[in-house]
């Protein structure tokens, strides 16, 4: 049996994470259905007419259930469309936060899209609410059955309120699909936690494939005196971030900052989006980390102090100030418009915390600092402003990826959501350092995976006894031990034990220590006794009701 992984987005690029998963039997799950914000075109979204070429009469049989690992519209942003405009009406399983704020997103950049650039929509604010209803929410380590099959369960992943890292399993075939995770706590979030599983494949994202991070605090300072430059000598600060996240992050940390140094400036949020998040992260303290939620009970830490609503008649207010604006990429909406009027000035700052993709002006300006963007062919903007990338970004870098792969140590590993110089260089690190087979297939490529059979033994309770007893003990008590399924302590939990495997038709094999091998078959124990007679003699003795009989082998040499 094998698993086949068809990868519809995220394939050697970061953007449209779609991971197409059939186990044997059938079952189909799509992990994620995001869209691509580097795009205005059909390559936004998947191809998800790749679905229907093995005959499948629509999406909903071709598709067991989708699973969305968080709100983030690179993972979710296909989401109406698949539902309402190509007709999939199969389950839709994500955890209770991302339920909440997803539809916020969607509804944010629908309105960006049509609203602002006039496109053509997509898919209507009656469509987003139509496809949430269809959304079953999960929680962290519920196992949920699909079908008497197929089952998933959801780990908490870090990088953003409610991101999960889902864990699917089909018979003896088992996967983990990590969507975006972090393996290190933030301000506002735990580190990713999930269990030791045996799996045969491992999904994960690799955006920073090739990055280790120096240490957050170091981090932090730059960007904090990197704000208190420009505003000090009366400049803007423009901080492209999405609303929900890293929003968040970076304002618990000015205004802390800021209620140190007892600063004036203001600092604002552009959208009323970043206020009706900032309520259900309040509602939803429950998956932030733990520093927040012992500081809750006096105080709620997502009631900034210092940081209030900005009105668009406020881009040409003079004096300095801070300020907050989706989306993060400046791939349009109000980051967009308010770099066009301050990126002329030199004592403005644009400081980008995270990740750019590839076609947005955010990316343009990490690659290199230019004079000029054009935005189309009537528009241009001078960028004579400061530019300051920092790594806030909430995903894992290198050392995360290589740790997280080291503890499920899955037979096969597939590398999806970044760039390919990247992923080809954390391939060979994965193969040569874990010794595990790993690839990076590029969108619309299918990866075979093999998986092993299981089979199902039984252990006799001496068995479990005699490998479970440290080495150094001899007492002979212990081999009496009944435990009822409970370990004994002082239990080793690793080692070798020799044993002797007996299968029997229609019975569940099962293993047993040697000395029960007999007794198991309903036979007597033989001895047999070597004495010094005369070499052509030997004497068996045997232990059962028979007497001891002598023969005579003429040709036995005995030494």
């Amino acid at each position: 049996m094998a698993i086949e992984c068809l990868v519809l987005g995220a394939g050697q690029e970061v953007g449209k994470s779609c991971v197409v998963v059939t186990f044997g039997g059938g079952k189909r799950v799509m992990f994620d259905c995001g869209m691509h914000m580097g795009h205005r075109d059909s390559r936004r979204y998947p191809d998800f007419d790749r679905l229907l070429a093995d005959g499948a009469a629509d999406y909903t049989a071709a598709i067991s259930c989708v699973v969305i690992t968080h709100f983030h519209l690179d993972h979710i942003g296909a989401l109406p469309y698949f539902t309402e405009v190509c007709g999939y009406h199969g389950p839709v399983y994500m955890t209770y936060p991302t339920k909440a704020l997803a539809p916020l997103m969607l509804e944010d950049y629908r309105k960006v899209m049509v609203d602002h650039r006039g496109e053509e929509e997509q898919y209507s604010y009656e469509d987003i609410l139509r496809c949430m209803r269809k959304v079953i929410p999960l929680d962290l380590k519920q196992t949920i059955q699909v079908d008497k099959d197929l089952s998933i369960r959801a780990y908490y992943a870090g990088h953003v309120l409610g991101a999960a890292m889902i864990y699917a399993k089909v018979g003896d075939a088992a996967i983990v699909y990590t969507g975006d995770y972090n393996m290190t706590p933030d301000r506002h979030l735990g580190a990713a936690q999930i269990d030791r599983l045996k799996l045969d494949l491992l999904i994960t994202e690799s955006t920073y494939a090739k990055t280790v991070r120096d240490s957050k605090h170091a981090r932090e300072r730059e960007f904090l005196k990197a704000v208190h430059k420009c505003v000090s000598g009366g400049g803007k600060v423009l901080i492209p971030a999405f609303a929900l996240g890293r929003a968040q992050e970076l304002c618990i940390l000015l205004d802390d900052y800021w209620e140190r140094m007892n600063l004036k400036i203001p600092i604002y949020f552009s959208a009323g989006l970043t206020i009706q998040a900032n309520m259900y992260y309040k509602m939803l303290i429950g998956w932030t980390s733990q520093k927040i939620k012992n500081s809750y009970t006096v105080h709620n830490p997502f009631d900034f102090k210092h940081v209030c609503h900005f009105e668009r008649s406020f881009i040409n207010n003079p004096g300095p100030c801070v300020l907050f604006a989706t989306p993060g990429m400046i791939s349009g909406g109000f980051s967009l418009e308010v770099f066009k009027k301050w990126a002329p000035s030199e004592k403005n700052l644009v400081t980008l915390p995270g990740y750019c993709v590839a076609g947005t002006i955010g990316h343009k300006l990490m690659s290199g600092k230019p004079t000029r963007i054009d935005i189309d062919k009537d528009t241009h903007i001078d960028v004579r402003c400061q530019i300051h990338q920092l790594s806030f970004s909430p995903h894992t870098d290198s050392k995360g990826i290589m740790d997280l792969t080291e503890f499920l140590s899955p037979s096969h590993v597939i590398l999806v959501h970044g760039e390919k110089p990247q992923m080809a260089f954390l391939k060979e690190r994965i193969e040569s350092e874990l010794g595990m087979q790993c690839c990076y297939p590029a969108n619309n490529e299918t990866v075979s995976i093999p998986t092993s059979q299981n089979l199902k033994i039984n252990a006799t309770e001496k068995f479990i006894v005699s490998f479970c007893m440290d080495e150094t003990e001899n007492d002979p008590q212990k081999q009496n031990l009944n435990f009822g399924g409970d370990m004994p302590q002082g239990c080793r939990t690793e080692g070798v034990a020799e044993g002797v495997l007996l299968m029997e038709k229609s019975k569940t094999p099962k293993i047993l220590r040697e000395d029960e091998l007999l007794h198991s078959l309903g036979m007597e124990t033989h001895f047999v006794h070597f004495e010094p007679l005369h070499p052509s003699s030997i004497e068996v003795k045997h232990t059962g009701e028979s007497a001891v009989q002598q023969s005579s082998l003429e040709h036995l040499d005995c030494e």
